[in-house]
């Protein structure tokens, strides 16, 4: 149990990535007083949670009514997690979120950015919804499934911790702690990604043998 809520508090610390998310947030509500900052880091992580939650709970019936089979997602979810990691790794996914928290300020009626783009798609991006499916996907049982859940709601509290403290955060860290961080987990998901997809290509074989 302790080594299921390792292997999934890293993945979703890694593809969360709660100290990427403070930066953006902090320059979004530069301009906002402090109240209505919190709420909007409360509103953003509840709104993300419940998204998580929902996929965890019924994406796999989700791919069932499509005819998806896990094995097929674990591959394709792997693949795309392993493309996370190496954005992650030549700093391209952190730019990508800076170019896209511009756009956002530089139109002045997103005034709360709770829902976009922070609770969709830097919470509850495509990583985290693949890495959540992926994981209860693999979990035998309701103690397992627990497991990833209150791994799942670990990151989700250092999120919001996070997102409150992002001013202090981001001063204590500086860019190049930052970057050095994200790098290191960069290959830490690639690890994680890679096994994702041998673990589906062995299921696939097992199926067809």
């Amino acid at each position: 149990m302790i080594e299921l809520f390792t292997s999934a508090f890293v993945t979703f610390f890694v593809v969360i990535d709660p100290p990427g998310c403070a930066p953006i947030f902090a320059s979004l509500t530069a301009g906002a007083d402090a109240k209505h900052r919190r709420a909007m880091a409360l509103r953003s992580v509840a709104i993300a949670s419940g998204i998580l939650l929902f996929f965890a709970l019924f994406g796999e019936d989700l791919l069932d009514a499509l005819g998806v089979s896990l094995a097929a997602f674990r591959i394709a979810g792997g693949i795309m997690l392993f493309l996370i990691a190496l954005e992650m790794v030549f700093e391209r996914r952190q730019q990508r979120r800076e170019k896209r928290a511009d756009e956002v300020a530089a139109t002045p009626e997103h005034e709360d950015i709770s829902v976009f783009p922070m609770a969709i798609p830097m919470i509850a991006g495509p990583g985290s919804i693949a890495s959540i499916m992926l994981l209860m996907a693999r979990s035998n049982g309701l103690d397992q499934s627990l497991v990833v859940l209150g791994a799942l709601a670990a990151i989700l509290v250092l999120t919001l911790l996070a997102l409150l403290a992002a001013g202090p955060l981001m001063r204590f860290l500086g860019h190049r702690v930052e970057a050095m961080i994200t790098r290191i987990l960069g290959v830490i998901l690639a690890a994680l990604a890679a096994q994702f997809v041998i673990d589906g290509i062995s299921v696939s074989f097992q199926i067809n043998a």
